[in-house]
């Protein structure tokens, strides 16, 4: 079932099937909830499953201005308020799990969450490279020079292609909006944050994961308390599409699912 609600002056627009304890799935960055679709329908056996598209993706408006995470845990903390669910599990794929992990650092909430399951998570910071720092250096200074008044009159699509050609593919098919909201999102690390999470914690991640490694994940098993990380095999950075048999097998087993769903 498709529906909206409206929060904080947004329409989110989300998915919701099944009946039971709620769960709620969080997508990444430039993903929206239809690619849970698998997911939700073998969660949805047992739980009630709901995987709204945040702000700026699928089907829901971008936010007003540019947002950093924490604007998003407020959002999200609140959507999931609405639903008066009293305990969650949370689950969530790299920029959802960015959103979790804050999430859990709130006091306050107005609900419990019984678990958590973090899946090819975003959240710690890499190390940049003398390559990375020499790219930031040079698309500073081309900004300088091809934002400079006279230069922008004669050639005013000039920066605009700069930025795509050096940009992520985030980056130049977001709008202006979310480009700043990603460029706010990815620096900051919250690597700080992990060891005060004290939810059970699932780990789940692709060990070819390139976008988020899984030295990602082996450092917030080390750091979560009581984190379990489930290493997949042959899968990027969207395990569970790539393996869905092994990932809905390692779901099945941290919930306790019945044999045959």
């Amino acid at each position: 079932m498709i529906v909206d609600k409206t929060v904080q002056g947004i329409k989110i627009n989300y998915k919701m099937a099944g009946q039971g304890n709620y769960i709620f799935l969080l997508h990444g960055w430039g993903a929206h909830a239809g690619l849970f679709a698998p997911l939700i329908k073998l969660l949805s056996a047992e739980y009630t499953v709901v995987a709204p598209d945040m702000p700026g993706f699928g089907a829901t408006a971008e936010p007003p201005s540019p947002w950093n995470v924490d604007d998003y845990t407020d959002l999200i903390s609140e959507f999931i308020a609405s639903f008066n669910p009293g305990k969650v599990i949370l689950l969530g794929h790299s920029f959802g799990g960015r959103v979790i992990i804050k999430l859990m650092n709130r006091a306050g909430l107005s609900f419990a969450v019984d678990k958590i399951i973090l899946v090819d998570s975003a959240g710690i910071r890499p190390k940049r490279s003398m390559k990375y720092k020499f790219k930031v250096f040079s698309y500073k200074t081309a900004k300088a020079v091809l934002g400079f008044a006279p230069v922008r009159l004669l050639f005013p699509d000039a920066l605009e292609n700069y930025r795509k050609r050096m940009g992520s593919a985030d980056y130049a098919a977001a709008s202006p909006i979310m480009r700043q909201t990603l460029v706010r999102v990815v620096n900051e690390d919250l690597t700080a944050l992990l060891n005060s999470i004290k939810a059970p914690a699932l780990l789940v991640w692709g060990v070819n994961d390139t976008a988020t490694p899984l030295a990602d994940g082996k450092l917030m098993e080390k750091l979560i308390p009581g984190a379990g990380l489930v290493q997949i095999a042959d899968a990027g950075h969207y395990s569970f599409l790539e393996q869905p048999f092994i990932f809905n097998r390692v779901m099945k087993s941290f919930l306790q699912m019945k044999e045959g769903v």
